[in-house]
């Protein structure tokens, strides 16, 4: 047990490319990756899909694979990390196409917060406010909801984005402000049609 312990201790201490090379024909060491990347994983899938079933489910499938081609595996500029999250892509893609639909998070969240709220109308509003984000996020093309999960949920840099993605960091960084900018856009207009259906009741 001691044993089990100290070699665990020692992968712990080691770096992602060492590691990768152990983990192709050792399972602690591909342990440790698991470890290591679980959380960052399962939220990118999550965010992608909303469904904690199913991205439990996906996960599974995506450290399975990633054992099973990790002996395949070579760092040509694309890091261990990115690896995985092209993976990833690949399965949440999938499951979208099986699904037939496109989501990128789940609501229950917001909602469990506005229940607990001492100040019921301002969350209310707050919760207003972030449908009507996420409604707009979901509307944007699916590079675009890749890009601001990475940003924001894992909050790579756009370096990091850019191996993932298969871009350059210029690429990213002229990808994120045309985001931004599409979001403000939509944001604006669906504004002014909420405006404008409350001016329709008030004068009804």
């Amino acid at each position: 047990m001691r044993k089990l312990f100290a070699r665990r201790k020692r992968y712990q201490q080691l770096d992602v490319q060492t590691l990768v090379e152990l983990a192709k024909n050792d399972k602690e060491a591909f342990g440790e990756l698991y470890e290591r990347y679980l959380p960052k994983m399962y939220n990118y899938i999550y965010y992608r899909i909303g469904n904690v079933h199913d991205a439990e489910d996906l996960t599974a499938r995506l450290f399975f694979r990633a054992l099973s081609h990790i002996g395949k595996y070579e760092d040509r500029g694309v890091p261990f990390q990115a690896w995985l999250y092209r993976i990833a892509h690949n399965l949440v893609a999938n499951w979208h196409r099986d699904q037939g639909r496109r989501k990128i998070i789940a609501l229950d969240d917001y909602v469990a917060n506005a229940q607990n709220s001492e100040a019921p109308d301002r969350l209310a509003e707050e919760l207003e406010e972030k449908q009507q984000l996420l409604q707009a996020v979901r509307r944007l093309p699916a590079d675009r909801q890749q890009l601001l999960l990475l940003k924001f949920i894992d909050q790579l840099s756009n370096a990091e984005i850019g191996e993932i993605m298969g871009r350059t960091e210029g690429a990213i960084k002229s990808l994120y402000h045309r985001t931004l900018m599409a979001l403000r856009d939509d944001l604006q207009l669906q504004d002014n049609a909420i405006d404008g259906d409350r001016l329709v009741d008030s004068r009804g």
